[in-house]
């Protein structure tokens, strides 16, 4: 059985969405320096800060918090499909087969964007359109390899259509190491009371 972290790390040198605040770790205390008897941090970071959930509250003010998402969805068979166009659009859905899938992670050139150093505003989204179009075949949780599931500096419209639908977005997952298919998903979002979003540990198994 093959497991893959496709988590990124939460580190003071990771990039941000422009504007959110940047991610700060500091080590309070030392072991066994300045007597001290444990390590000890201080984390700083946005609820959207790398491999996070967008749930419905994040866009929509009556919308179900982070911490009241049903866990069934974000655990069960997830559909990772491979997109090499430069955005994702109802076109480039026509290439794929969503028959019995609720969950899909869209793998694109944006997992390599990880390794620069600086946010990359050029990065492949998702179209309303092809928003619409994954909710009208049934889809419940969308994942993309980037911090937004929108392109750069648009209106949120993409966001909207899926979560009104009340689909679930994961946003900054890390696919290099993941070949197209299903496999078993574990995504599970810090439990922040009335959170608009939380970073989430997600991992995918393959039997």
């Amino acid at each position: 059985m093959k497991i893959y972290d496709v988590t990124v790390p939460l580190s003071n040198e990771l990039i941000v969405y422009p504007g959110d605040p940047h991610v700060k770790i500091n080590r309070r205390t030392k072991a066994n320096e300045h007597d001290e008897k444990y390590n000890l941090s201080r984390y700083s970071f946005s609820s959207h800060a790398g491999t996070h959930v967008d749930p419905p509250f994040h866009l929509i003010e009556d919308g179900i918090t982070v911490d009241k998402l049903p866990l069934e969805l974000l655990m069960g068979r997830a559909r990772v499909v491979e997109v090499t166009a430069p955005v994702i659009n109802e076109a480039v859905l026509e290439e794929f087969d969503f028959t019995a899938a609720s969950r899909v992670l869209f793998k694109t050139r944006n997992s390599y964007l990880w390794s620069q150093k600086n946010f990359v505003k050029d990065y492949v989204y998702i179209t309303p359109g092809a928003a619409r179009s994954l909710v009208n075949d049934g889809i419940k949780v969308v994942g993309i390899d980037y911090l937004s599931v929108d392109k750069f500096d648009a209106e949120p419209e993409t966001h909207l259509i899926l979560l009104s639908a009340g689909a679930i977005i994961i946003e900054g997952l890390d696919l290099r190491e993941v070949e197209p298919g299903d496999y078993e998903m574990i995504c599970l979002p810090l439990k922040v009371k009335d959170g608009d979003g939380a970073p989430a540990r997600v991992v995918l198994r393959q039997s």
